[in-house]
């Protein structure tokens, strides 16, 4: 019988892609299934976030706990949204506001200057007050495209241009990269932040004694 674990995320589409990549090897139950309260995200960086999330999750479940903080940092805005990615356009912002807010803070900004990668820090916690967190973190390089394409994803994923094939940043490279939206989710999977950073998580956990 696979190990229960809470995922502490409200994020639908965050969820949906830590079913398809940990559905197999663990029993995983949302945090907004068990009508759980969400952490404060006060940290400072991506493992600050994660961490806070976790723990909380696994206070308030009695459960282990897997948290992720990820986000997008652009070159040409000195890496910002980062973590304030999913507010990035108010606390209430939808992903709509915020790949709104970003294509106007890159409206002068040339393709050559438009580098970004996500970033992701997962964690797991055997208990709130786990000494030993595992921590496993993943980045994806790519650029912001000039328009949004794509139906696939959530957040900024129709305006990232996969670029971890090692193409220069050009106008024409980037009209010619497929945008994280455009992904089918196993190639997205396959090459995502939070696909290397759950595989090493996953590598990790089945180094754990049992």
């Amino acid at each position: 019988m696979n190990q229960r674990i809470v995922l502490a995320t409200g994020n639908t589409g965050k969820a949906k892609e830590f079913a398809e990549m940990l559905g197999g090897q663990f029993d995983i139950v949302l945090q907004t299934t068990l009508r759980l309260a969400a952490a404060e995200e006060t940290g400072c960086t991506f493992l600050e976030n994660a961490l806070l999330k976790a723990r909380f999750a696994a206070l308030q479940s009695g459960l282990p706990a897997i948290a992720d903080d990820s986000g997008l940092e652009v070159a040409a805005l000195d890496g910002a949204p980062g973590v304030y990615s999913a507010r990035y356009a108010g606390e209430q912002a939808s992903d709509a506001d915020n790949n709104a807010k970003l294509l106007v803070a890159l409206e002068n900004i040339p393709a050559e200057q438009r580098a970004a990668r996500f970033r992701c820090v997962v964690v797991y916690v055997r208990s709130a007050d786990d000494a030993e967190p595992l921590i496993a973190e993943g980045s994806w390089d790519g650029a912001i495209a000039l328009a949004e394409r794509g139906t696939g994803g959530f957040g900024y994923d129709p305006l990232f241009s996969d670029l971890s094939d090692g193409a220069a940043i050009t106008a024409e490279s980037i009209a010619a990269a497929s945008t994280s939206a455009e992904l089918l989710p196993a190639e997205k999977h396959a090459r995502s932040h939070r696909g290397v950073a759950v595989r090493e998580l996953c590598r990790r956990l089945q180094e754990q004694p049992a």
